[in-house]
């Protein structure tokens, strides 16, 4: 099969299961009336992607994925745009991360577990950073939400987004562990 159909075929699986991770496998933490966060682990699943399909064909099925399950949850439609642009650079940041760290070389079980762990780590402290940030102003700006109900939601979003971007960097590792070898023609 040719490598680009591979990695499309791929790519869908990848929207598929970012979908089911984060409709199925969420914890909601009501904020204010009308505003959640969850606690999930499918940015663990983006950036599985993304080591595994490449930066662009992972940021695809985080940022689809996600922002279909976004967009057919009544809690979370009006941050499908803000999960869309979020998803894709965090696959963009774990991927362009892991070619720097040279990921899919490695063989030896230490050296995978070193570079992946960096990978997923710097995809998470930039989510961390960033979307508490992002999603004050997006929330201010595009959906008009007052400051002090946007402070608060940022407070709680924040550390939310701490306790997610520490679980997903360990089970994303785990998940690599478990599946980079079949993956690894797609790189050759």
């Amino acid at each position: 099969m040719d490598n680009r159909l591979k990695k499309l075929t791929y790519t869908v699986m990848f929207i598929a299961v970012n979908y089911v991770v984060f409709t199925y496998g969420k914890i909601n933490i009501v904020i204010t009336r009308g505003h959640s966060t969850a606690i999930h682990v499918a940015n663990a699943v983006v950036v599985l992607s993304s080591w595994l399909l490449g930066p662009l064909y992972g940021g695809i099925s985080g940022a689809v994925g996600l922002s279909l399950a976004d967009l057919l949850d009544p809690r979370y439609i009006t941050s499908a745009p803000k999960t869309f642009i979020m998803k894709f650079m965090i696959a963009l940041v774990a991927g362009f991360t892991a070619k720097k760290l040279k990921l899919q070389e490695k063989t030896e079980r230490k050296d995978i577990i070193w570079a992946a762990g960096l990978s997923a780590f710097a995809a998470m402290a930039f989510n961390v950073i960033v979307d508490p940030i992002f999603g004050y102003f997006y929330k201010r700006l595009i959906l008009r939400i007052p400051a002090e109900a946007a402070s608060i939601i940022l407070t709680w979003s924040a550390g939310v987004t701490a306790l997610n971007g520490a679980v997903c960097t360990v089970v994303a590792v785990l998940l690599y562990l478990a599946l980079y070898k079949p993956f690894r023609s797609l790189y050759k």
